[in-house]
């Protein structure tokens, strides 16, 4: 269950993108696709990498149809695999469901975490929300005992909004 919700408004900036990737300061978000299937499979199959993911490992057919980014006319996903030295370290999604507002999601491979790389990606991710999507609210939501997260989140602009 997601009891803490978290915002972050952010000021005017420059658009993050480059090409069809976007850069941050230490990572590099590259969109999802389908030749990704197998290392989302393999990541989102794995108990530690989903501890804080629902908690339950996924199949490939949930990987296909949850994590590749989608338009179902009601939700818009856009997925990307987090990159640090050109290697995917985890999988970040910007999603919305109404205009101009979203939420941000991530994971990481257990090496990569604790490294200050979460936040690059987060932060990164939220620029180009508020940029080249032009949303004016962009919230995450990690559990409430996830307290690595919240301490990522923090570290990368976000503060608590709302608690539930």
């Amino acid at each position: 269950m997601l009891d803490r919700h978290l915002v972050r408004t952010l000021g005017r900036v420059e658009p993050a993108a480059s090409g069809s990737r976007i850069a941050g300061a230490r990572v590099t978000l590259r969109p999802a696709s389908a030749s990704d299937l197998d290392l989302l499979t393999a990541w989102f199959g794995d108990p530690e990498f989903v501890r804080w993911w629902g908690g339950e490992p996924k199949t490939r057919d949930d990987v296909a149809a949850d994590y590749l980014g989608r338009n179902s006319g009601n939700e818009i996903v856009f997925a990307f695999i987090v990159l640090h030295q050109s290697q995917p370290i985890g999988y970040i999604h910007a999603w919305s469901d109404e205009p101009n507002v979203g939420g941000i999601d991530i994971v990481l491979i257990p090496a990569a975490q604790n490294r200050g790389l979460g936040p690059d990606a987060v932060r990164t991710l939220a620029h180009y929300c508020r940029t080249a999507l032009q949303w004016t609210e962009v919230t995450i939501d990690p559990a409430i005992d996830n307290h690595r997260a919240i301490r990522a989140f923090e570290k990368a602009g976000f503060s608590p909004h709302q608690i539930h």
